[in-house]
């Protein structure tokens, strides 16, 4: 039987991609093992409180007619029940 061009091609196509993921294999490195720190050390703060910086003010007062920078105000997402969200309900109508 001879070595056909079509059974080289058939060939190429199965071992280059063997050689390719064997070469990969071969460089990879082992991973170490996660270091493990001696001490964890937690914030002293109280919860929720901002740390000391340049914008924070606590001297300065707030004016009664700027938006709060706290973030304490909560503004309540869009309800699930209002309007009808449906944008392919019109297929089809060109008007």
């Amino acid at each position: 039987m001879a070595f056909s061009p079509r059974l080289a091609a058939l060939a190429a196509v199965v071992a280059v991609p063997l050689g390719i993921a064997a070469t990969s294999y071969a460089m990879t490195d082992t991973p170490e093992a996660p270091k493990v720190p001696p001490a964890v050390q937690l914030d002293e703060r109280p919860g929720g409180t901002p740390p000391p910086g340049p914008s924070a003010s606590p001297s300065a007062p707030a004016s009664p007619s700027s938006p709060s920078s706290t973030g304490g105000d909560v503004v309540p997402g869009p309800s699930a029940a209002d309007g009808d969200d449906d944008d392919d309900d019109d297929l089809g109508d060109d008007g």
